[in-house]
């Protein structure tokens, strides 16, 4: 059973930077993809990025492109989302998702995931 613990949100000004963690076990992962999606009240929760275990490969959704990177630690099976130039619109509880299947093409959608984290807060302020 992969079990994913997501930390480092917080509350941060407008401007500012959060790196988010994403702590994987429970399986030994190769080709999967992980991903970051994001909830705000009342709303869809949403891809923010993804990254290819194997491959490296990135996508981003457009709001965040520029200003979000994540990257992925194979030695410590933690996957990061590094977050700058952070808006109030950002302002959301933070999941960490794994799609087993391999592609080769990103899935953008919450039902392509198999397993979530928890969640992290991240509050922006203006």
């Amino acid at each position: 059973q992969v079990q994913l613990v997501e930390s480092g949100g917080g509350l941060v000004q407008a401007g500012g930077s959060l790196r988010l963690s994403c702590a994987a076990s429970g399986r030994t992962f190769s080709s999967e993809t992980m991903a970051w999606f994001r909830q705000a009240p009342g709303k869809e929760r949403d891809i923010v990025a993804a990254i290819s275990w194997s491959r490296g490969s990135t996508y981003y959704a457009d709001s965040v492109k520029g200003r979000f990177t994540i990257s992925r630690d194979n030695a410590k099976n933690t996957v990061y989302l590094q977050m700058n130039s952070l808006k109030p619109e950002d302002t959301a509880v933070y999941y960490c998702a794994v799609r087993v299947k391999n592609d080769y093409t990103f899935r953008s959608r919450r039902d392509d995931y198999d397993y979530w984290g928890q969640g992290t807060q991240v509050t922006v302020s203006s």
